[in-house]
């Protein structure tokens, strides 16, 4: 007694049945065969395609070595790439070609009815080391201050330097560590007193970066504070970069 073949599933059917159409056909006949039964199947492949690319892409580029993490929010829409370019030119002149990145994308107002996810960003940042040294507005300034993330920059820079800094007036002393606790009552426990900030709005960069802000009738322009952060594992950079913003 013959034991009677096992029937092909359907989908095997549709397979077998789409590869002879596919073998009749020629030339462009083919192409739009494939196109025409089987383009939403190409276009999820695809998709996954990308998205897998764009996920590998993202994890190399954040365990990716970078010489610099610096966060700009400027007080005005421009965009300051063509300095921090020349900047990097000069920098990696000593021999070391490790990026620095320049993040202009943050941003951080507290008019904004999003502003806490502002804060939740810049912590995260911060906490991860993913930020050196930051050039900001006082919203940013303030926030920094509130978690102590600034260094005192008479204590992190060489004496001589900070001197210059001290005769051109760019430090900003001021009081770090205080907070709104749960009553929205400012706790001032912890709060102490530092150079924690250049005021960068007689400089070079200030002058060019700083003075198209937009301004209510009588509204005074913002000040650009350069800070170096606390955790930076960076900070001769950072000192480099203190020294060439603050240019007069």
């Amino acid at each position: 007694m013959n034991k009677k073949g096992k029937e092909p599933s359907v989908f095997m059917q549709e397979v077998k049945r789409d590869i002879d159409t596919f073998r009749r056909l020629t030339g462009r006949q083919r192409l739009g065969f494939v196109w025409d039964y089987y383009r939403w199947k190409i276009l999820g492949a695809l998709t996954i395609l990308v998205c897998i690319i764009l996920a590998a892409h993202m994890l190399w580029a954040g365990q990716r070595p970078y010489r610099l993490r610096v966060c700009v929010v400027l007080n005005t829409r421009q965009y300051c790439s063509d300095w921090f370019h020349d900047f990097y030119r000069e920098l990696s002149s000593d021999g070391n070609k490790a990026p620095v990145d320049v993040n202009q994308d943050q941003p951080f107002d507290y008019d904004n009815a999003y502003s806490y996810l502002h804060e939740i960003e810049v912590m995260t940042t911060i906490s991860s080391q993913r930020m050196d040294a930051a050039v900001c507005g006082p919203d940013m300034y303030g926030y920094l201050l509130s978690i102590n993330a600034c260094a005192p920059l008479d204590e992190a820079a060489p004496k001589e330097l900070f001197s210059a800094w001290e005769a051109g007036g760019l430090p900003v002393r001021s009081t770090a560590g205080v907070f709104l606790n749960g009553n929205g009552v400012p706790d001032t426990s912890n709060a102490y007193d530092g150079y924690f900030a250049l005021d960068l709005s007689s400089t070079a960069f200030g002058r060019k970066y700083n003075t198209e802000q937009d301004l209510s009738e009588g509204e005074a322009p913002a000040p650009l504070y350069f800070v170096i952060i606390r955790n930076t594992e960076h900070m001769d950079d950072c000192l480099t970069l203190a020294k060439a913003i603050s240019e007069p």
